[in-house]
């Protein structure tokens, strides 16, 4: 006698929910469109290395794996009206304001690195009061310079200047030989900022409102330029002599 459940037509129909029940098995991963590139080895001891906009150190170089190198300052530091421009009559007040009113051009000069509200009255206010003590105590502003001598620093990584301690190792070699990486070379340009700043103090400042002033506008100054347009004068037309 044959099995019933063998024969029964319902086997099938349960085996086949049997099987469907049961998990499929994983598919193996399709492989990856493109393989991830390796990085790029690390440069050479002894490369040269830049800096990014914010004052990071770039040790492996730009994006195209090239090092960043440092650009001179737009004007140099003895240059009183900068470049004979249309910057002129702007150098002109910097000069000025330099020589006569250098805590006015001080905290213009951090107040257009983008800091926050006050910071005019604030930097103006505290230069103004030790540049007073400075002169009444040592007959000379040698207080002040300690106070704003970082504005240069900010400045020079800002916007990916040279400083004086490469701009010297450059030109005779002389501040290479004892500088091994990028930590002692920044200390090194962060004492030559303070130096600038003690010894050349209104060219200093001067030279950073010229730098400034060509590569940010005033924050005061958000408003649009509009272009006026003016209509032609009346015209006439001339007749010949008869």
């Amino acid at each position: 006698m044959a099995n019933s459940d063998e024969s029964s037509p319902l086997l099938g129909n349960a085996d086949d929910e049997k099987n469907a029940t049961k998990p499929a098995t994983a598919s193996p991963p399709p492989p990856a469109a493109a393989e991830k590139q390796s990085p790029p080895p690390p440069p050479p001891q002894g490369a040269a290395y830049g800096w990014t906009a914010d004052g990071l150190p770039l040790g492996h170089g730009s994006v195209m794996g090239e090092p960043l190198r440092r650009s001179q300052w737009d004007s140099s530091l003895f240059a009183c009206l900068g470049r004979n421009d249309e910057f002129c009559s702007s150098d002109l007040e910097v000069c000025l304001l330099g020589s006569f009113a250098p805590c006015v051009l001080y905290g213009g000069n951090v107040e257009r690195l983008g800091s926050g509200p006050g910071t005019f009255a604030n930097h103006c206010l505290a230069y103004s009061g030790l540049y007073l003590i400075g002169n009444s105590l040592f007959g000379w502003n040698c207080l002040a310079p300690w106070f704003s001598y970082p504005s240069r620093t900010a400045i020079r990584r800002k916007f990916n200047r040279q400083g004086s301690c490469e701009a010297l190792g450059r030109s005779c070699g002389c501040c290479g030989s004892f500088v091994e990486d990028d930590i002692q070379r920044e200390q090194c340009e962060s004492a030559c900022d303070l130096a600038t700043h003690i010894f050349c103090h209104a060219c200093a400042i001067c030279q950073e409102g010229r730098e400034l002033r060509r590569r940010l506008p005033h924050p005061g100054f958000n408003a649009q330029p509009v272009l006026v347009m003016i209509p032609p004068g009346e015209q006439t037309m001339g007749r010949g002599v008869a």
